[in-house]
């Protein structure tokens, strides 16, 4: 995986401008703030935004993916100014499930989603290099 800065561009904050990667492909759909039964167990914007994270990784992880394989990620988010008041507290869900890598990424403000108490979705894609392992769904090491 390479990420790709233009010369003379201004390295970006908590993103990349763009990715070059080999590999299989990974799809992860929109991951809200619930848990696996289906449950939100805070209403709080960086609250969810763990979890949805923490969705996403629990979906890479049956491709044998890690954080370092997402190339892309697209949020969406109900209220922009909430994001921006808690930014810091995002900031320290991301970095917990990511780490310092730093994939493309969008965001956007929607008029609601799908769930009535979800504040954010995020999806993700995700390239595991060539030569990485296989396994059947639902087996785990």
């Amino acid at each position: 995986m390479r990420t790709l800065l233009p010369q003379g561009w201004k390295r970006p904050k908590g993103y990349a401008n763009g990715i070059e990667a080999q590999g299989r492909l990974v799809f992860v759909a929109g991951q809200i703030g619930w848990n696996a039964e289906e449950v939100f167990e805070t209403s709080s914007l960086a609250g969810q935004v763990r979890q949805a994270l923490a969705n996403v990784m629990a979906v890479i992880a049956e491709a044998d993916a890690k954080p370092q394989h997402i190339v892309r990620m697209t949020w969406y988010i109900v209220d922009r100014e909430e994001y921006k008041a808690n930014v810091k507290e995002i900031g320290a869900a991301y970095r917990e499930a990511m780490g310092n890598h730093y994939p493309t990424m969008s965001l956007f403000e929607v008029k609601s989603l799908l769930e009535d108490q979800a504040k954010v979705e995020i999806e993700a894609t995700a390239v595991i290099p060539a030569g990485g392992r296989l396994r059947p769904p639902g087996v785990r090491d």
